[in-house]
C-alpha cells in the first residue's frame, strides 16, 4: 500500500507557534520591551479586533515563552499591560 503523507525530520520543524493575532501580539511586545518601569501600555479593545480573553491570554503565553513577567489590568474600554519588577 503507498504511503499518502511525505515523511520530514522532526528537526527541520519550526515549532514556534503562529497563532492567527500574531502580528498584533509582536507589536505588544516590542513596545512592552522597551517600556519604562514606571509606566503601562493602554491597548484600546474597540481597535484590536480580539477579545479581552483570547488576548490577555495569547499576551502571557507570548511574554511567559520570553521570560517576561507583566501585569495585566482591563477596564470597559482598554486592556493595560505593564512589566513587573
Amino acid at each position: 500500500m503507498p504511503k499518502s503523507y511525505r515523511q520530514v525530520p522532526v528537526n527541520a520543524l519550526n515549532k514556534g507557534r503562529r497563532g492567527k493575532h500574531r502580528d498584533l501580539i509582536v507589536g505588544i511586545l516590542r513596545e512592552l520591551e522597551s517600556l519604562p518601569p514606571d509606566a503601562a501600555m493602554e491597548i484600546s479593545l474597540a481597535n484590536v479586533g480580539i477579545g479581552l480573553t483570547n488576548l490577555r491570554a495569547a499576551v502571557h503565553r507570548a511574554c511567559n515563552s520570553r521570560g517576561l513577567q507583566v501585569g495585566t489590568l482591563a477596564d470597559e474600554k482598554n486592556f493595560y499591560v505593564w512589566k513587573r519588577k
